[in-house]
């Protein structure tokens, strides 16, 4: 699929997915492309766990509230990063800008790869899951989950939400609001 193509294709699906598990190659590639992402200062800080085993999928769902989408996973990604960031560029730490990067890459890979997920992250900052994920994962005490991404063939067409005109929200040159 055409980089511009995997843009306009991609949503965020929440639906149930297709027991059919996601071959390893599959995920080495989704989680190549996310480790290709630009990082600040090139510090290359997000790490991830790929997760294909089912017993450890059907933990985690539950850790993670048994939306539909995790209940039926056949893969998660887990997004890791440094539980206190160092500072990489005049006292700046980019470990968010540096995820936001991967996660967005490794979405581009799933559409393109002909799979289905969605970006969770709101979804570990209650109930202490980001935590009780992590200890499942045997994620390090200096490292935490920052974003997870179910993946897998969808059940069925999910919903997508319409998108705001693009020349409502560009301009050249200087902002200009329009009415």
């Amino acid at each position: 699929m055409d980089l511009f193509d995997a843009i306009h294709e991609r949503y965020s699906y929440r639906g149930a997915l297709l027991p059919t598990p996601v071959p390893r190659a599959d995920l080495e590639r989704i989680a190549a492309a996310g480790l290709a992402a630009p990082s600040g200062c090139n510090a290359q800080t997000p790490r991830l766990i790929l997760v294909d085993d089912p017993a450890l999928l059907a933990e985690a769902a539950q850790i993670l509230g048994g939306r539909e989408v995790l209940a039926t996973a056949p893969a998660l990604i887990a997004v890791l990063i440094d539980a206190a960031p160092e500072p990489t560029y005049e006292g700046f730490a980019f470990q968010i800008e540096d995820c936001a990067a991967a996660v967005e890459n490794m979405l581009l890979a799933v559409t393109a790869l002909g799979y289905a997920s969605v970006w969770l992250d709101g979804n570990l900052r209650v109930q202490n899951r980001a935590e009780a994920l992590g200890a499942l994962l045997g994620v390090p005490a200096d490292k935490r989950v920052r974003v997870i991404l179910p993946v897998g063939r969808p059940a069925g067409t999910g919903a997508r939400r319409e998108k705001l005109p693009y020349t409502d929200r560009y301009w050249f040159n200087r902002y200009e609001a329009r009415d």
